[in-house]
């Protein structure tokens, strides 16, 4: 457990670190461009190397597969943040970097403010493995799809007004935001549905029943919905703008509230664990 703290502080470290760098080469530049080189990109892999050692001693350094609240927020946004590492090669998106080690940021200290965990169940099933791996990557895929989203909502809305803040001026045009923002989603959207089939298959070996109608099945299956209207307008109908905008925070906040809101209510506020 201590050797888990000492890498999650680590890592809240090198991603503190990386933030105060970049925010001051955002304010000598005046908003101009600060191109992100290679040795950021080294020191931020450092960071998520880390925070995953952290994320890996926390989930399995007892034996046994523990997970909660804070590990969960945690996984997610570490994998959001590696996604972003990875997409940086291929697409000009220097202007996500600040929110990206702001988002790595938070994920790393999470575990430490929210430390309730409990023994997962059923562990041991290479079918619940697969499932929950699925699940994850879809999960931190939709986070990053979210985060996009909300920047895409401050460029449109300080375009309007006629005036850009440093910030802002950074990131990618919009055109090149919402192509990665359905990408993101399009990948996400079939993650989650193999969450869906596998959680169902799952279900039924253990429970019997294909899907156990609980609050968590209940938002997967409103997010998955949510998000393949998304898909299905802007296929058929060129949805874009705002209303895509919308479609993509309400499919993620409904995602949200099918895991970490249940076990935020659980294990911080009723103080549950298990």
């Amino acid at each position: 457990m201590n050797d888990g703290i000492l890498l999650h502080l680590l890592a809240a470290a090198l991603y503190a670190m990386l933030c105060v760098v970049q925010a001051g080469a955002l304010y000598r530049a005046g908003g101009a461009g600060t191109s992100i080189g290679l040795g950021k990109r080294l020191v931020l892999a450092g960071a998520l190397l880390v925070h995953g050692a952290a994320l890996h001693a926390g989930i399995f350094g007892s034996g046994a597969m523990m997970f909660g609240v804070g590990l969960a927020a945690s996984l997610m946004l570490w994998l959001a943040v590696a996604f972003y590492w990875i997409e940086a090669f291929y697409a000009r998106l220097d202007g996500l970097y600040l929110p990206a080690l702001l988002a790595g940021l938070l994920g790393s200290v999470l575990p430490l403010l929210f430390d309730g965990r409990f023994a997962v169940p059923n562990a041991h099933s290479a079918l619940f493995r697969a499932h929950f791996i699925v699940a994850m990557l879809a999960y931190s895929l939709f986070a990053l799809a979210a985060l996009h989203a909300i920047l895409m909502m401050a460029v449109e809305q300080q375009l309007h007004k006629g005036r850009l803040s440093l910030w802002v001026g950074r990131l990618p045009p919009l055109l090149t935001m919402e192509a990665l923002l359905f990408r993101l989603i399009g990948v996400a959207f079939v993650l989650l549905t193999l969450t869906v089939i596998s959680g169902s298959v799952f279900s039924m070996q253990v429970l019997g029943q294909l899907f156990r109608f609980e609050h968590k099945t209940v938002f997967t299956l409103l997010s998955w919905v949510f998000f393949g209207i998304l898909l299905f307008g802007r296929w058929r109908h060129g949805w874009r703008g705002r209303r895509a905008l919308r479609w993509t925070l309400a499919g993620f906040v409904a995602l949200l509230l099918a895991y970490l809101g249940s076990r935020f209510v659980l294990e911080v506020l009723l103080h549950r664990v298990g």
